[in-house]
């Protein structure tokens, strides 16, 4: 009775300890976030948006994702005559875009479509080519408010040769509402996708600076 007693109290202090390890690394990891959530949420406006007044451009390119909200914006501005050709872009949702655009006054004939890209950086490489065969000069984008600085510094790396103005959907609720909102956690998921892709198209911008100096490089060696 002892012996096996001691195993018990043994066996309880054990599971204790392991408990406790485990209620102590859960503690040491959530408590950060528990302040960090709050602050990515009230600074995101400042650092994840590029906004700028709407001014007429040759066409508007809505991209894919929040499909009913930028369908809905992107058909105001249509119907306000800032552009008249459309560009919606993103495999998934291009042709309900296209579906909620019409419906909401937009003319099919003026609506072009980019169903391959998955995300924001295919969305740019896929729809340079329809660019570049539409030749506009100025051209205004449209997504959601927190995804904008990403989406912008991806267009204007593909293509350069067009006045890019950023014109987000903007936010539908109040800061702090948007903690048990879902919208709240791919705002927080943003900072590290925008910081990778300002990281990938640095990466992009030095290989074709020594792409181009190659020659003269080679020339003189």
């Amino acid at each position: 009775m002892t012996l096996h007693s001691n195993q018990t109290e043994a066996t309880i202090s054990f599971t204790r300890r392991i408990f406790s390890a485990f209620l102590a690394f859960t503690c040491f990891a959530i408590a950060p976030l528990i302040f960090v959530y709050p602050l990515a949420l009230v600074f995101a406006d400042p650092l994840l948006t590029v906004r700028a007044p709407a001014e007429k451009a040759d066409v508007i390119v809505v991209l894919g994702g929040d499909g009913p909200a930028r369908a809905a914006w992107a058909a105001t501005l249509w119907l306000q005559g800032i552009a008249p050709r459309v560009l919606v872009s993103g495999r998934g949702d291009c042709s309900s875009i296209r579906q909620n655009m019409m419906e909401g006054g937009v003319d099919a004939d003026a609506i072009t479509v980019e169903c391959q890209s998955t995300t924001t950086w295919e969305n740019a490489v896929f729809s340079e080519p329809i660019l570049d065969r539409m030749k506009p000069l100025r051209a205004v984008l449209v997504t959601s408010w927190f995804h904008s600085r990403r989406a912008i510094a991806c267009f204007k790396a593909f293509t350069p040769s067009v006045d890019w103005i950023s014109v987000p959907v903007g936010p539908t609720k109040a800061y702090y509402a948007l903690v048990f909102d879902p919208n709240g956690i791919q705002i927080l998921k943003e900072y590290p996708k925008t910081i990778g892709y300002e990281l990938r198209l640095l990466v992009r911008s030095l290989m074709q600076s020594a792409s181009l100096s190659r020659p003269w490089f080679e020339a003189t060696t």
